[in-house]
């Protein structure tokens, strides 16, 4: 890349830049899940959960389940059951290496979220994984987070996309299926998957989904 950019490298010349924070947003940062935490984490479906290896390298995995399916054992612990994917298992992998991890909490409708993050274990315990029960399935896995800080965002970031506006919605058809994306990411340049391809994997795809969720 020739272009050369312009970097901020010291926390000095950010604050340059950048207004000092209010006082009330320094304040906001906890370390025990309170009510309105707890309230919160019953009503979400859906979380990000970032892991770093090692070597730095960052990942972010979406997790989603019936509203409060992140159990509040007390008010330093959480315990996230992990459903089956494509068992690449990036997440577990890094935590392995690296456990720690941020968890970003979302609820439809509200443009407020909540972030939490600390020490994050790998747990197998049938005490735990029992409670986690969906659809009659009981997770192999489950992760154990230590609250370490936990806060709300405000909800300029979700006001700004318009994330929950029915009039955001886009039209799923302007983009390919999942399964043509992965197989012309993945091709021979010279060999481009045929439409005979990308049906079979359309429909292996619609199956885990049926199938497979949990």
């Amino acid at each position: 890349m020739d272009k050369e950019f312009c970097m901020i490298e010291t926390e000095s010349a950010l604050r340059e830049i950048l207004d000092t924070p209010i006082p009330i947003a320094l304040r906001k940062v906890g370390n025990t899940l309170d009510a309105h935490c707890r309230k919160f984490i019953s009503l979400s479906p859906f979380l990000c959960l970032a892991t770093m290896s090692r070597q730095g390298e960052a990942t972010v995995s979406p997790r989603g389940d019936p509203p409060g399916f992140v159990q509040v054992l007390d008010d330093k612990t959480l315990i996230i059951p992990d459903r089956p994917g494509n068992n690449v298992a990036d997440s577990m992998e890094r935590i392995l290496e690296m456990p720690r991890a941020g968890v970003l909490f979302f609820i439809p409708g509200f443009d407020e979220t909540l972030r939490v993050n600390g020490a994050v274990n790998i747990t197998t315990d049938e005490g735990i994984l029992s409670q986690c029960i969906v659809a009659g399935r009981t997770p192999k896995l489950a992760l154990r987070l230590i609250v370490e800080e936990v806060f709300f965002h405000c909800g300029k970031s979700l006001k700004r996309s318009r994330l929950w506006d029915p009039d955001s919605r886009r039209d799923r058809q302007e983009m390919p299926s999942l399964a043509r994306i992965i197989l012309e990411q993945t091709a021979d340049p010279d060999a481009p998957p045929t439409q005979e391809e990308v049906s079979e994997t359309e429909k292996m795809v619609e199956k885990d989904y049926r199938e497979s969720l949990y």
